[in-house]
């Protein structure tokens, strides 16, 4: 015996697709009628006027014919519209009281089990709607569990439902934030695998999967919350361990690990705006003498040291020297050496360092009025050299000014004035290192496999650990020093400048969590 299957709409469909073949048939016959019955005489002879006799009957004959076939195709196409609602009004008269028929049946095989425990004798259970409510249990002899919700913030997910004889168990909730993922339903007692465990919230841990009892591989686990600050202690989640298979069959995936959180940036320390007291100034030398003439001035203090956050302090100035002869008649050597100035002080963690001293100034005169030529030499002090910033990030301190020269003499007498260097800035600090990144949760455990037949779970992969923070940028290097002035054309070299310091290391990336074993 032979069936067939018949689709109101596949025969609507026929219908209009052969109505518009035929729409566009007579457009075409319409539009060759003018052209073809009525043929004009090519010639004013009896041929030409039997031949154009001839084609126009033959075209008269064929708009006969389309006609005929039109009205052939508007009644097929009007016999497969009423076939195809003769079909729709038939399956809509059979279809009512076979849905009234297993809504009926279905009420009462499942009533006195729903009444008495709350679960359908044979059917799905129902999905949770309100946040972190469990799944419905499954029939107790046929029907999986229902899916549970997911958690509000703070809210467990809702755990799957069970299985009864026969069926899957539902799928565990997604936690919400800070919260652990539901734990997936059982399957059925006699054949049926677990539910997935929920993914965990922000920082939690993944549902366990469900487990099987005889026959039925077991549920994965949800995979653990990423790492997010302020919940869980920055913590990422742990993922949910496989559920165990029963007799027969594999045991479920361990879930992932969460993801660990981004190091924190590195952070130069704040300056205080406080600054260590400046070093004592060089002692100053002035001799004056009927003959040879020296003076030398000392060397300036080295800044005091700052505390925390503190600038160095400023290097002393050197001491000044003014050499002079009174001496007009001898050749006289007077020599005036000033001191140079002191180092800038050591900076506090994060401060910058301090600004080298001024280098000091000489002074040489001669009174020699002879016809012999006297020497004449006036040095000014080298500026003192810029501490190094403090580190992390502390700018390094500014060189010193050279100091500056000035003789005083006749021009036959040997004319020497050089003005001091400029002392070399200061390099800045190294920036602070950023933070490490945060580790990862470690996966959940693989699940054990059926007694007699299966194999175990894979344990999750590790949470990736998070990035490392950026590094703080280096402090700017000091400034060199000026070169002190001379009234010769010895002026001093101005100081090098410091190098800025380098930028800080981004901070290691968190470890990877552990994956569990299968």
């Amino acid at each position: 015996m032979s069936f067939m299957l018949a689709s109101p709409e596949a025969l609507a469909g026929a219908a209009a697709e052969l109505e518009n073949v035929g729409a566009s048939v007579r457009s075409a016959n319409a539009a060759a009628a003018a052209r073809t019955t009525a043929l004009a005489v090519a010639a004013a002879d009896e041929v030409s006027e039997h031949i154009a006799a001839i084609f126009s009957a033959h075209g008269r004959a064929y708009q006969v014919l389309s006609g005929q076939a039109a009205e052939f195709h508007r009644r097929f196409v009007e016999t497969l519209n009423t076939s195809g609602q003769s079909y729709a009004r038939a399956e809509a008269t059979n279809t009512s009281p076979l849905q009234t028929l297993e809504q009926t049946a279905s009420s009462v095989v499942n009533a006195p089990t729903q009444t008495l425990l709350g679960r359908p004798l044979i059917g799905n259970g129902t999905d949770g709607t309100a946040p972190g409510q469990a799944g419905g249990a499954g029939g107790l002899l046929y029907g999986n569990g229902g899916a549970g919700a997911a958690g509000a913030a703070g809210q467990a997910g809702g755990a799957g439902g069970s299985a009864g004889l026969w069926g899957q168990g539902g799928a565990g909730g997604a936690g919400g934030a800070g919260a652990v993922g539901g734990n997936g339903g059982n399957g059925g007692l006699l054949c049926g695998g677990g539910g997935a465990g929920g993914i965990g919230g922000a920082g939690a841990a993944g549902g366990l999967g469900g487990n099987a009892v005889l026959i039925g591989n077991g549920g994965d686990g949800g995979a653990g919350g990423h790492a997010s600050a302020g919940i869980n202690g920055g913590n990422a989640g742990r993922g949910g361990d496989g559920g165990y298979a029963g007799l027969w069959g594999d045991g479920g995936n361990g879930g992932q690990g969460g993801a660990g959180t981004t190091g924190a940036n590195g952070a130069n320390p704040a300056t205080n705006g406080a600054t260590a007291p400046t070093g004592t100034p060089g002692t100053s030398s002035a001799v004056t003498t009927n003959n040879d003439a020296f003076a030398t001035g000392s060397t300036g203090g080295t800044g005091g040291t700052g505390g925390a956050g503190w600038a160095g302090g400023t290097g002393g100035q050197g001491g000044n020297a003014a050499a002079t002869s009174t001496d007009p008649t001898g050749q006289n050597t007077i020599t005036a050496t000033a001191g140079q100035g002191g180092h800038g002080g050591t900076a506090g963690a994060g401060g910058a360092g301090g600004a080298g001293g001024a280098g000091g100034n000489a002074f040489a005169t001669s009174s020699n009025t002879s016809s012999y030529p006297s020497t004449v030499t006036a040095t000014g002090g080298n500026g003192g050299g810029g501490a190094a910033g403090g580190a992390p990030g502390g700018a390094g301190g500014a060189g010193g000014a050279g100091g500056n020269a000035v003789t005083t003499t006749r021009s036959l007498d040997d004319n020497r004035a050089f003005g001091g260097n400029g002392g070399d800035g200061g390099a800045g600090a190294t920036g602070a290192t950023g933070g490490t990144g945060g580790t990862g949760g470690a996966g959940g455990n693989g699940g054990r496999g059926g007694v007699l037949i299966g194999d175990g779970g894979s344990g999750g992969a590790g949470g990736i650990g998070g990035a490392g923070g950026s590094g703080a940028i280096g402090g700017t290097g000091g400034n060199g020093g000026a070169g002190g002035t001379s009234n010769t054309a010895n002026a001093g070299d101005g100081g090098d400048g410091g190098d800025g310091g380098v930028g800080g290391s981004g901070g290691p990336g968190g470890a990877g969590g552990r994956g569990g074993p299968d």
